[in-house]
């Protein structure tokens, strides 16, 4: 017996030359045949492809794939070893007691950089923030001896032997000398031999018939792998003089294969030149894992293994640029230039595809349109016949889930899908268990809180989770009056003064829960008229009966999260870790009767976690952390491929499975290939040796495997630009090779083409013939078109209003003062708002999580605003300014008082004025009714009242919104009333106010029924008055014969330091940044909007009623 070399380019040829073997069967007819895989994807892949050669009748279609034994490459070292599952020497068992030889050698010479690093014996706090690496140390550690063990067992040997060297026959570098004396003393506490003991002495049985009892066939086969480590080797060809033993390998070139199978075994990787020996430029770049396992192969006696040879080429390789470079790639050699001149390739090739598009949620956008496109073009083409690959699943996986398979979610009004891919199934196939478990979300987000700062945005996340939600009955509306009231009531980080000590703010109870959530329970118990603080808790004055349940369970959800964290505080052993995380975990959480498999995966998870872990090793969050991290990795499953879906996974689970079509997505420089930071500590990295890993060099050759496998089409997507800067970036450098090596394969450099994609769905490119140089227009996406129309409609509308609207049932009859008002302030909310009943979102504040130090313009006037309010309300100014001092949007301490002191004397000050021109008077409202012109009828209140004056006050700088408001107010009391010259408006603020009036009663009402018509146009056609643009209009023309002047001055509020031009409601009617051109454009017919006309008509009179005081 021996050990058998199979060789092909692609998988499907190992299969079937593996479904030849298999169809000859084993002298035992009941005995199993062993098939060892890389990958679960690859076993799933593989029973299918053999159910169509196994036991099939003529048309390959009914066969079965039974009888047959799939173990991963450590099941059948594990058999062969004789280790059981439990092995003391793997990383996750071997940590706990490495911990323990660490701690009882802390005070050791040999330890001494390894204490140091731990922060044992440095000073109190940089001891306490080195300890949290103590069981993320010890796991890296542990996995570099498991590393040790599979690719130099001579190494551990020597080590073991006291000869501290490198196990290429070097000493070993002095900064690593602890590590062998490491070695000799867990040998000395872990029972049984050691991993290269074992080895030896498995290889020595093996090859001496000493093998007991194996429970393996008489042949067996390993399929579909691209490295081998040396140990593995040993112990296959040794397995191979006492079983039949096959390797079914994929290699890209059995040119390549030949030309360096003289180069012998292995040597440090700087000297390995077997990339100068390759001629073509993706071998030598891509290929290296290739090229090694050809020196790992000829490690054993050339009498234990038997190259059978390449299984031939594909039976149909497509003349397309793919189908040439592959070709090119199983020569071995760049095409020559008399095979260039046969290939004539078609301009439209779209064999390779390369699309650069601006960040992941675009590059996924692209990928649903290219996959749509090529299901329409072909109709044999299905789902199962594509996979996409992409290196970071999880940051893609949420992107995926809302481009594909949303079925009638994705359907608009009509009932008609805005999309074709949101009927296309998808299957995620490995991605985190935090990531498809929400209850290991939960978990893993209380182990950060439990050394975090309790910052609100991270405590509202936690509460965001959906078990969360449903055990607190937490619906989205209560989600957001939660957000609401957090920024209310200036929550920004931490329980309470205590929590904050490790911080150093020990002393400041200001912004933190504990204070945020006594607000709001203060404030369902005191009623609006109640004290304005009890003792020094400030209410929350809006808290309605309605709410009072949901600030009940808050406090509960924030009571149960605080008593866990404080129970999850110190240290304890795993066991006691996992039992108070899953408690805590199930007191904050409720799943659906129906999803009870995520309760399962909790305690599974929790409990591998403690299962190995000892009884009297302390561990500390930062320790958890990592012991949790390291069991919520991607698992996949078998079930997880190949289930007639659209496969997304990662770059490995599927590598060299042959599909019609490979996507690969995210492919960014940066992020692809991979760029593990080289630890220090790793002594294989020091001097590498040829076949031991690299994830550098594994990921090139899973790009060369990718391009191997597509046997129709290779779709490459990657980010070309910066989505906010537009900045060009540049693929992978991979992929850039990729591209060079694929542009020399014919004679047309131009192919294969890259595709530079717009940054929306909606630019007008995606949407037409021709626009990203296709003939057919590239996208599918309704809503995009929909889109892209309204964007060309919005660059050159006709005019704002195709004809003007009817006029309103009671416009002619009746208004009201509080609308005329609030239409004068922003004629365009009452267009959009009043008359057409378009709402604008409101513009969520992102929630602080910084304790105020000082305070911005913005901050320093809403705090003004509060206390000028509060005083003008009859409020005294110890108390006004004592609620501010409790409401926690002031810095702490003196920084606060100072700030608050600044404030203080402007609003004395206008509370001064305001004595002046009341004369101590106290506010009335005045209820008015005014006939005005044409038969309106005009009704209101008009508040602020003082002696028949109106007084109104502002903290801010007096203006135009302010001036008009109390213009139309004076106006409205004045009419009213009948009485010439009686009444006055004074509007006070910071600097120099403005007094209206007095006017006859004749003239305000003119002048109101000037108003009023004014909105009756408003309510037909915009009126294009911005408030301040207005004003500076009016007052810039005079007589109206100062045109230029007039634009100027309107053009500096409209588009200057704080251009008008920004506000909401105007950027929802005329786009953003409008010029001031279209607000001098006239309405339809009769009706005239526009700001030449109109702000005459608003702001003369004023101009000509105005004074300073």
């Amino acid at each position: 017996m021996t050990m058998h070399l199979h060789r092909a380019e692609r998988t499907d040829r190992l299969a079937d030359g593996l479904a030849a073997m298999l169809s000859r069967p084993l002298e035992d007819p009941f005995a199993e045949e062993v098939v060892v895989v890389p990958e679960r994807g690859i076993e799933r892949w593989l029973a299918q492809r053999l159910s169509h050669r196994l036991g099939s009748g003529p048309g390959g279609q009914d066969g079965v794939c039974a009888g047959v034994r799939f173990l991963r490459p450590s099941s059948l070292i594990t058999q062969l070893v004789g280790r059981e599952a439990d092995d003391p020497w793997l990383p996750r068992q071997l940590v706990w007691p490495l911990l323990q030889v660490v701690d009882d050698s802390l005070d050791e010479p040999w330890c001494a950089s390894l204490a140091r690093h731990l922060g044992h014996g440095l000073a109190e706090d940089e001891a306490r923030l080195r300890a949290g690496r103590r069981y993320s140390v010890a796991l890296r550690l542990a996995t570099h001896l498991h590393r040790y063990a599979l690719a130099r067992p001579v190494m551990l040997t020597d080590w073991r032997d006291g000869r501290n060297t490198d196990g290429a026959g070097r000493p070993l570098p002095d900064d690593l000398q602890w590590q062998a004396e490491l070695w000799r003393r867990l040998v000395d506490v872990v029972p049984g031999p050691t991993p290269d003991q074992r080895h030896v002495s498995t290889v020595d049985d093996l090859r001496e018939g000493r093998i007991g009892d194996l429970d393996l066939p008489a042949r067996l086969s390993l399929f579909g792998h691209t490295r081998l480590a040396v140990t593995e080797v040993e112990l296959l060809a040794a397995l191979g003089t006492q079983r039949e033993v096959h390797l079914w390998l994929p290699q890209p070139s059995p040119a390549l294969w030949d030309d360096l199978r003289d180069l012998g075994g292995v040597l440090p990787r700087r000297e390995d030149d077997s990339g100068r020996r390759v001629s073509h430029p993706l071998l030598a770049s891509l290929g290296r894992d290739s090229r090694e396992l050809v020196r790992v192969l000829a490690e054993p006696s050339p009498d234990d293994i038997v190259d059978d040879g390449d299984l031939g080429p594909p039976e149909h390789r497509p003349r397309t640029v793919l189908g040439w470079l592959q070709e090119d790639v199983r020569a071995g050699r760049a095409p020559a230039p008399d095979l260039l001149a046969e290939r004539g390739p078609d301009p439209d090739d779209r064999s390779l595809a390369l699309h650069a598009a601006h960040g992941p949620h675009r590059q996924v956008e692209v990928l649903r349109e290219v996959l749509v496109g090529l299901l329409q073009d072909d109709p044999t083409l299905q789902p199962r016949d594509i996979l996409v690959m992409c290196p970071d699943v999880e940051t893609y996986a949420p992107l995926i889930g809302a481009a594909f398979g949303l079925g009638d979610l994705g359907q608009d009004d009509d009932g008609i899908d805005t999309h074709p891919a949101h009927r296309l199934r998808v299957r995620l196939a490995d991605r985190s268990l935090e990531g498809t478990n929400p209850l290991l979300e939960v978990a893993a987000r209380i182990i950060d809180l439990v050394d975090g700062r309790l910052t609100a945005g991270d405590v509202l996340d936690l509460v965001s989770t959906a078990p969360v939600r449903r055990r607190f009955r937490i619906d989205d509306e209560d989600l957001e009056t939660i957000t609401d009231w957090l920024g209310e009531t200036a929550v920004r980080w931490g329980w309470d003064a205590a929590h904050r000590a490790p911080f150093g703010l020990g002393t400041v109870d200001a912004n933190t829960w504990r204070a945020g959530l006594d607000r709001l329970l203060l404030g369902t118990a005191v009623s609006a008229d109640g004290p304005p603080h009890v003792a020094a808790v400030l209410p929350v004055d809006d808290v309605g009966s309605g709410s009072v349940d949901l600030v009940g369970r808050l406090s509960e959800l924030m009571d149960r999260l605080v008593t866990g964290l404080d129970a999850l505080g110190g240290s304890g052993t795993a066991q006691e870790w996992m039992t108070t995380l899953g408690a805590t975990v199930r007191g904050l959480t409720e799943t659906d009767p129906t999803e009870v498999w995520q309760v399962a995966g909790l305690d599974r998870v929790l409990a591998e976690a403690a299962e190995h872990a000892p009884t009297d090793v302390p561990l500390r969050v930062a320790d958890v952390r990592v012991l949790l991290d390291d069991r919520l990795e991607g698992r996949p499953t078998r079930a997880s491929f190949r289930t007639g879906t659209l496969t997304v996974c990662t770059m490995v689970p599927m590598r060299s499975v042959p599909h019609r079509v490979i996507c690969l997505l995210g492919l960014d420089d940066g992020a692809y290939p991979r760029q593990p930071t080289v630890d220090g500590d790793d002594v294989l990295a020091r001097d590498p040796l040829t076949g031991e890993r690299d994830a550098r060099s594994e990921d090139r050759q899973l790009l060369l495997d990718a391009v191997m496998a597509a046997t129709e089409r290779l779709v490459v997507l990657w980010t070309g630009a910066d989505e906010r800067t537009g900045e060009r970036r540049p693929p992978a450098v991979p992929v850039g090779e990729l591209i060079d090596a694929a542009r020399e394969t014919t004679t047309d450099p131009a192919l294969p083409r890259v595709i530079a994609h717009p940054l929306q769905p909606f630019d007008e490119r995606n949407l037409r013939p021709g626009g990203l140089d296709l003939e057919e227009p590239f996208s599918f996406d309704r809503a995009a078109l929909a889109g892209a129309r309204a964007a060309q409609d919005l660059d050159d509308p006709p005019s704002l209003v195709p004809s003007a609207l009817a006029p309103p049932g009671d416009l002619r009859t009746e208004v009201a003062l509080a609308d005329l008002v609030s239409f004068l302030e922003n004629p365009a909310r009452g267009f959009l708002r009043d008359r057409l009943g378009i709402a604008l979102p409101r513009e969520a504040d992102e929630l602080g999580e910084r304790i105020p130090l000082d305070l911005d313009a913005l901050e320093r006037w809403q705090v003004g605003d509060r206390v000028l309010r509060a005083r003008r309300a009859g409020a005294t100014g110890e108390d006004a300014y004592r609620a501010e001092l409790l409401r926690g949007e002031l810095p702490p301490g003196e920084l606060g008082t100072t700030a608050l002191r600044e404030v203080q004397q402007v609003v004395e000050g206008v509370v001064r004025d305001l004595d002046r021109f009341t004369g101590g008077s106290p506010a009335a409202s005045v209820d008015v009714t005014v006939d005005l012109l044409d038969g309106l009828r005009l009704t209101g209140t008009v508040d602020g009242v003082h002696a028949g004056n109106i007084v109104d006050a502002t903290y801010s700088r007096v203006g135009a919104r302010h001036e008009i408001g109390a213009w139309a107010r004076l106006l409205a009391l004045v009419a009213a009333s009948g009485r010439d010259e009686a009444h006055q408006a004074a509007v006070l603020g910071k600097g120099r106010g403005a007094i209206l009036g007095p006017l006859p009663a004749e003239a305000a009402r003119a002048h109101l029924s000037t108003l009023a018509q004014v909105r009756a146009v408003g309510q037909q056609i915009p009126v294009l008055v911005p408030v301040k643009t207005g004003r500076a209009w009016a007052e810039a023309a005079g007589d109206g014969r100062r045109t230029r002047a007039a634009r100027n001055a309107a053009g500096g509020e409209w588009a200057g330091r704080f251009p008008e031009s920004e506000d909401r409601w105007w950027t929802r009617l005329l786009g953003a940044a409008a010029p001031l051109e279209r607000l001098t454009q006239t309405g339809p017919g009769d009706l005239d909007g526009s700001l030449p006309t109109q702000a005459p008509a608003i702001w003369r009179p004023v101009l000509a009623n105005r004074r300073t005081p």
